[in-house]
């Protein structure tokens, strides 16, 4: 498939994008160059490569979930600037 200036006037008339005739000659080989690069990687055989979202293997690395003492609450609400009722008191910040 190639693309021409039809299609980039098209494709910019949906984006609600004007476009000066520089724009549209520069767009147009640029797409035609990406469909291009497109067509090349379709004719690659991948029959024996499983799919993946990520090129590189991943793994979790957060630590397990254990259960650890924490700060004392009393402590803590007497560090902060404002508390009051056992919470600490912040500014609004949605009117």
């Amino acid at each position: 498939m190639t693309i021409g200036r039809d299609e980039v006037e098209h494709v910019a008339r949906l984006a609600r994008l004007r476009l000066t005739d520089e724009e549209r000659e520069r767009f147009t080989a640029q797409l035609a160059a990406i469909l291009d690069y497109v067509r090349k990687l379709n004719e690659i055989d991948t029959a024996g490569v499983e799919p993946t979202a990520h090129v590189l293997p991943l793994r979790n690395v957060t630590r397990p979930d254990e259960v650890r003492p924490s700060l004392e609450r009393e402590g803590v609400l007497r560090l902060a600037p404002r508390a009051d009722d056992g919470f600490i008191m912040v500014p609004r910040v949605i009117e």
